[in-house]
């Protein structure tokens, strides 16, 4: 159980899972039989310990920046769209007012880099594994909706405990990808987060959880930047920050974060979302002094599962760019708890 997973053969295996993803290929078995008895075990000692909310997430649909609405833009340009799409970490399960939830935060944040209101539309489902994720898609670009300027998408956590094959979990992503671009979306994709550092959680299911979600965080990441979205990965989420202070970045539950832990995750996306949006002040390429580089997809995406908060865009292919971009401290969101609602 000591052994460590190799970049490299992280490398080759989330390709191997991209490619049967790609070709309608079934479930790729990470895991030996032999490991199975003893992981269900662990499974139900760990569930007596690890809560899960029933809380309904927060509503935190609305308009943001509204102060930029008093001066007016000069260029006409109407308000930017944010969707956001995923599990009950989209959704902002674990806290009680909609200004902690993910798509608050980013969505001021947002408004706070491009200096315009920002419109936003969550459809994330709590408990939702990446085959919810076309039924989520068909909401966002339902008729008489304007498709979204840019979405986010986090999935992955329920795939893992809910042992979705790998295959089948990144051929619906990529899925939602690809339908979501065809529409005129730029795409952000938060990927598995690290399961491994959940506190309750004993070894050796720990080991199992990390090693199993981060090989489903460097396949998604393949299947996401091949489909021209860009990824950024969420071990920060549940990763270094929250395992050196859990009792501060999770929530009450011990699975789902805190408002703290949303923030400390939100900061690691936002970069990436307004880069997507040509909206960050750094250029596009390697900063190699960072750890930042140009490698094939499949290696990029290995050493970002390993390290929250790296972002991986297309670069020409097979190539992509590894990026760890600076991150900025976020406004409060002004809707507090009473979000606008706009028609």
């Amino acid at each position: 159980m000591a052994t460590t997973v190799t970049t490299g053969s992280r490398a080759r295996v989330a390709r191997r899972i991209a490619t049967a993803a790609a070709f309608g290929g079934g479930g790729i078995g990470l895991l030996g039989v032999a490991a199975v008895g003893v992981l269900l075990t662990e499974v139900r000692l760990a569930r007596r310990t690890v809560g899960g909310s029933s809380d309904v997430p927060p509503c935190a649909d609305g308009r943001y920046g509204t102060a930029f609405e008093e001066y007016g833009d000069p260029t006409g340009r109407p308000p930017l769209r944010l969707g956001f799409l995923g599990d009950s970490t989209a959704a902002g399960q674990g806290v009680h007012r909609p200004s902690q939830t993910p798509g608050a935060l980013l969505a001021s944040g947002l408004a706070a880099v491009a200096e315009r209101p920002v419109d936003l539309r969550n459809v994330a489902l709590p408990g939702a594994r990446s085959d919810d994720l076309a039924r989520q898609v068909e909401l966002m670009l339902a008729d008489g909706q304007e498709p979204p300027d840019v979405c986010v998408i986090m999935i992955g956590a329920n795939d893992v405990t809910h042992r979705l094959p790998p295959a089948r979990s990144v051929r619906h992503l990529s899925e939602a990808v690809r339908r979501l671009r065809a529409a005129g979306c730029e795409v952000v994709v938060g990927t598995c987060p690290d399961l491994g550092t959940i506190e309750p959680v004993n070894q050796p299911l720990r080991w199992v959880a990390r090693r199993l979600s981060r090989q489903l965080a460097a396949a998604q990441t393949i299947g996401v930047v091949e489909n021209g979205g860009r990824t950024i990965s969420l071990g920060a989420l549940l990763g270094p920050e929250f395992e050196a202070r859990p009792r501060e970045l999770f929530g009450p539950d011990n699975y789902h974060p805190s408002a703290e832990g949303y923030a400390t995750a939100a900061m690691a996306v936002l970069p990436t979302l307004c880069a997507a949006l040509g909206l960050w002040p750094e250029e596009e390429r390697p900063e190699p002094a960072r750890r930042e580089g140009i490698l094939p997809v499949e290696q990029a995406a290995a050493r970002a599962a390993s390290e929250g908060g790296t972002e991986v865009t297309a670069s020409r292919a097979p190539w992509a760019l590894l990026k760890h971009r600076r991150r900025r401290q976020l406004p409060a969101p002004e809707t507090a708890d009473r979000p606008s609602v706009t028609g």
